[in-house]
């Protein structure tokens, strides 16, 4: 059986940088400035992430991702 890497991703690239951006708990103004775009264009790619992965909520479409395949854990810096 193929692996989850094998099966194209549902979002766009610019949709899956996005929601590497809602995984670290980056607000849509934060996820904008950080990818040189409005934080209405942000919202607005938050929005079709949702819809594509059946979320309800921000915090849904995360732990979908995860699960899915589509994002993977990013090492945090500790102080």
């Amino acid at each position: 059986a193929p692996d989850a890497g094998d099966r194209p991703s549902p979002l766009t690239a610019r949709e899956r940088e996005v929601l590497r951006l809602l995984a670290l708990g980056r607000s849509n103004r934060q996820i904008g400035e950080e990818l040189f775009i409005t934080g209405k264009t942000a919202s607005v790619h938050v929005s079709n992430i949702l819809a594509k992965l059946g979320a309800a909520s921000r915090t849904e479409a995360v732990a979908i991702a995860y699960r899915q395949g589509l994002i993977t854990p990013e090492a945090t810096a500790s102080g």
